[in-house]
């Protein structure tokens, strides 16, 4: 028997196409982008099958579309930093915006800048390479040298981190603002 890598493809994964397609359907949120996402499994799990032949080529195909929309839907919700604020605001413009809310949204970036340079070496090192290269805690462990539990343990405290330092420098920030909004009412009033 022939049992080239494309026979098998066709055997093993193409068989499970109908399959395949109808969970594509029920699942994933944008129907015209199905067609897509099924060729991108089947380049996945071929160019996987060229290295290794999985041993349940089907279990292996529907894992593959799991973690390929899974993959996609992250990458959906990266939004730019400098984007950040009421999301109605997403809706205007650019050239509706203001000049404070630029400012703002400036001022916000430069505070995370600063949190970010201020987290510990190694803190930092682990939040760029999960939160902004998007790796896997095991890849960031393997690239470390350390345990996958340490590098949970540095997400937690550099989100933590950063959090506080962006609260802070907010509630600084509206405070600053009130100040200068009652310093206009005086000088009008």
């Amino acid at each position: 028997m022939d049992d080239t890598l494309e026979n098998w493809f066709a055997r093993e994964i193409l068989a499970h196409e109908p399959m395949l397609v109808r969970y594509l359907l029920r699942v994933w949120p944008n129907r015209d982008e199905v067609p897509d996402l099924r060729q991108e499994i089947y380049v996945k799990v071929f160019e996987s099958a060229q290295q290794v032949r999985p041993t349940l080529p089907k279990a292996f195909l529907f894992a593959t579309a799991r973690n390929l929309m899974t993959d996609r839907l992250r990458r959906s919700r990266i939004i730019f930093i400098g984007a950040r604020g009421d999301l109605d605001d997403l809706n205007v413009l650019v050239d509706e915006l203001s000049p404070e809310h630029r400012t703002t949204n400036i001022q916000e970036l430069q505070r995370l800048a600063q949190a970010f340079d201020d987290l510990p070496p190694q803190c930092r090192a682990v939040m760029w390479l999960r939160k902004v290269e998007q790796m896997s805690q095991k890849e960031v462990a393997a690239r470390l040298g350390v345990q996958e539990k340490a590098i949970e343990k540095q997400v937690a405290r550099g989100m933590r981190l950063l959090t506080a330092a962006l609260l802070a420098g907010a509630a600084a920030g509206e405070s600053d603002r009130e100040a200068t909004k009652s310093a206009r009412g005086r000088e009008h009033g």
